[in-house]
């Protein structure tokens, strides 16, 4: 699975918000939506949660509990209407500070939703050439 590409939508009244078809296709027919540590939401499929819920299953509690209790009581399963369309709760709203304009990103394994103001400042503070160097190191 390879989730790419800058999407930008609305949420509408009835807080749903569509999913690029893109997307969709690599997520699968319902897909998990959760939070993640940095104030966005993210977006796997059924295969991609399992992986990361099993890593996540072999650490001990000491180390992840905290983690879990963030993660699992928010997370939910999401199936998008014949448009598209997935509700977004309004606890996983106010957790991302989503108003009605979001980007919604591909990284790799998951996809992300972002307010499209915190998407913005993070992209305007992001230092590329520290990237680039960090891709060196790591021989990418």
């Amino acid at each position: 699975m390879l989730l790419v590409g800058e999407y930008r939508h609305a949420i509408d009244a009835k807080n749903r918000l569509f999913i690029p078809a893109k997307h969709r296709e690599q997520l699968g027919e319902s897909f998990i939506i959760t939070r993640k540590m940095e104030k966005c939401l993210a977006l796997y499929s059924d295969g991609e949660w399992q992986k990361f819920t099993d890593k996540l299953n072999t650490l001990p509690d000491s180390v992840v509990g905290e983690i879990k209790q963030f993660l699992f009581p928010k997370t939910m399963w999401a199936s998008p209407d014949a448009q598209g369309r997935v509700v977004i709760t309004p606890e996983l709203r106010s957790y991302a500070e989503l108003d009605k304009n979001v980007v919604i990103i591909g990284v790799g394994d998951h996809a992300q939703i972002w307010s499209e103001s915190r998407w913005q400042e993070k992209e305007s503070k992001r230092d590329t050439d520290a990237m680039v160097e960090l891709l060196r190191k790591l021989g990418l």
